[in-house]
């Protein structure tokens, strides 16, 4: 899994791409959750080639949104390039924090 993060000179953007590489090749989809989408399942990752999943968002610069991964809609998973982690309110684990 990764992040990758590319702030925007003409505007106050940060354009950021969301990589997940599942642990095996039975994962067939995977969510982007977040603050910046109300937690909705409106952000569906692409599968690639390499069986990967990736998505990329533009988000306000200096922002700060709690995220996780939903995996065929039943398993939660955290990326382990967010910036930090905070407990999530529902005592389930944790949510991944990003800083654009």
């Amino acid at each position: 899994m990764s992040i990758t993060k590319k702030p925007l000179k003409v505007r106050p953007e940060c354009k950021v791409t969301f990589s997940y590489t599942p642990p095996d090749g039975t994962v067939k989809r995977v969510e982007l959750r977040g603050d910046f989408n109300d937690w909705r399942d409106d952000l569906p990752l692409k599968r690639q080639r390499d069986g990967s999943f990736r998505v990329t968002l533009s988000l306000p610069r200096d922002g700060e949104y709690a995220f996780r991964y939903l995996v065929d809609g039943e398993r939660w998973d955290n990326d382990e390039a967010a910036d930090r982690y905070v407990p999530n309110p529902f005592g389930t684990g944790d949510n991944g924090m990003l800083r654009t």
